[in-house]
């Protein structure tokens, strides 16, 4: 059995039913081992759209890291993804974050996700499930990463759906 953290997130209404679909969307593909809370985040890059939702699972699944990572693009699509420049917004939008304890350089996939220490929208939600996992690269724990991007600052906050 593999561990593998996904990063989920969505900025198209209904964002929050988006968000749950997707959650429920992994069930087909693994067992959820745990549940971040949805946070609500500023975007990057292109900052004329709508905040985003985003949240963090632990997937354990018998997949392997290159099978997971076809089975969420087809999720994607399943789930309304449409192709758009990057930075835009997303129906929704699966990240795979972290896999076992393995370092994956291809062509397809790099694991761990090369920008998920830079990005308080993925790190927030990480540390919230796993606080105590280990970057197999850099050998620092999520919170230990949260803490050297400045908390949980970078305009994300958790979302409540009465907002």
């Amino acid at each position: 059995m593999h561990h593998a953290y996904i990063g989920i997130g969505t900025n198209i209404e209904p964002r929050f039913e988006r968000m749950r679909a997707a959650i429920e969307a992994l069930s087909m593909i693994g067992s959820i081992a745990a549940e971040s809370e949805i946070y609500e985040t500023t975007p990057m890059g292109y900052t004329e759209q709508s905040d985003f939702l985003n949240a963090a699972v632990r997937l354990e699944t018998d997949l392997s890291a290159t099978e997971l990572h076809t089975a969420l693009k087809g999720l994607e699509r399943h789930l309304g993804r449409q192709h758009r420049e990057r930075w835009h917004e997303r129906e929704i939008d699966f990240d795979l974050l972290l896999f076992d304890d393995e370092v994956i350089l291809s062509e397809t996939l790099t694991v761990p996700h090369p920008e998920m220490l830079r990005r308080a929208f993925v790190l927030v939600p990480l540390a919230e499930i796993a606080p105590d996992l280990v970057h197999p690269v850099l050998k620092k724990t999520m919170a230990q990463s949260l803490g050297e991007l400045g908390g949980t600052g970078g305009g994300v906050h958790v979302y409540s759906s009465t907002d």
